[in-house]
């Protein structure tokens, strides 16, 4: 992956990512003895969960400014 080619929004994921995994080495590291695995699952899952709802933001975000950009369509397409 060439991270020269991101884009902005590509680029903001990538380095929440990685902020991540530094907060989560961080807790780890700061855990005690035999709490290390419930400190990195719950740590883990809450900015999993993060992650995975600005992901989505953006990339909704992104799916509203195309169409914006687009226009409205002319006709309603058919659900059947």
């Amino acid at each position: 992956m060439n991270f020269d080619e991101l884009s902005p929004e590509e680029r903001l994921i990538a380095e929440q990512a990685v902020l991540n995994l530094r907060s989560l080495n961080k807790a780890c590291d700061a855990a005690a003895d035999g709490t290390v695995l419930a400190i990195a699952e719950q740590v883990a899952m809450t900015q999993g969960r993060e992650l995975i709802r600005r992901t989505l933001q953006t990339s909704l975000d992104q799916q509203v400014h195309t169409v914006e950009k687009k226009g409205r369509r002319a006709e309603r397409a058919c659900a059947d």
